[in-house]
């Protein structure tokens, strides 16, 4: 019964199917082809539908993104590994990441972004407390422990999308709730935190930041979150 609840939740916050799977699955590379200079960084995204970038083109999700800015600024990133599917709670990346077959690889650098299903479903904040820090530590372990090399993304605030049906004065004081524990957790451990919540909510007056699903991000809204996120990264090169 507890699967099935589950299931139901997932396809609810999706808003649509083009990413969702029947059962959850880890979205990897597909072996990359092309030529790729020796130097070029490996990086892993970890996360839920923002990072798989549901209800657009794979190339307008942010990952995507910026790896093709951090080109233009001659940082040169081979094609994101993606471990994330629309619904995932900080639970479920935990177990994906467990049974990803990624146990022991290294990486140039990760970016993090998880919870706002932990928000939708009701789950306990002391429980996304212990997760988040779980899976803020195996981001560090992926990374050989330069935390320099982790990013860490807040959660955008879902509350003012048409999905929401106008209840954003209940859905985002919850959401602020939530990244004040992944800040806090971010900045204890002393990773690299970007705050893209307030750039989320310009989405309220601005309905071009909308995915057509009317809850996800579209790949304007994705483009500013990398404009931020690609000078964090940048830096760390």
């Amino acid at each position: 019964m507890k699967l099935l609840c589950s299931i139901i939740l997932t396809i609810a916050i999706s808003g649509c199917a083009k990413k969702q799977a029947g059962t959850p699955h880890v979205v990897m590379t597909p072996k990359d082809t092309t030529k790729t200079v020796a130097d070029s960084f490996n990086y892993l995204a970890l996360g839920d539908s923002y990072t798989i970038g549901e209800a657009v083109p794979d190339t307008q999700s942010f990952p995507y993104q910026l790896a093709a800015q951090l080109h233009t600024q001659k940082v040169l990133v081979k094609k994101p590994t993606i471990v994330a599917v629309t619904g995932w709670t900080t639970d479920n990346l935990i177990d994906a990441i467990a049974n990803s077959g990624l146990t022991g690889k290294k990486y140039d650098f990760v970016t993090l972004l998880i919870g706002v299903n932990d928000q939708y479903q009701g789950l306990s904040q002391d429980n996304y407390k212990l997760k988040f820090q779980q899976v803020l530590n195996t981001a560090i372990d992926f990374v050989n422990g330069d935390k320099t090399k982790v990013f860490v993304l807040s959660i955008p605030d879902w509350g003012v999308t048409p999905f929401a049906g106008g209840r954003e004065n209940v859905i985002g004081p919850q959401i602020d709730q939530f990244n004040a524990i992944n800040k806090s957790i971010s900045t204890a451990a002393g990773v690299n935190y970007l705050d893209i919540t307030a750039i989320s909510r310009q989405a309220a007056n601005d309905p071009g930041l909308i995915a057509p699903d009317g809850l996800h991000p579209s790949g304007k809204m994705y483009g500013l979150w990398v404009g931020e996120l690609s000078v964090q990264v940048g830096k760390a090169f």
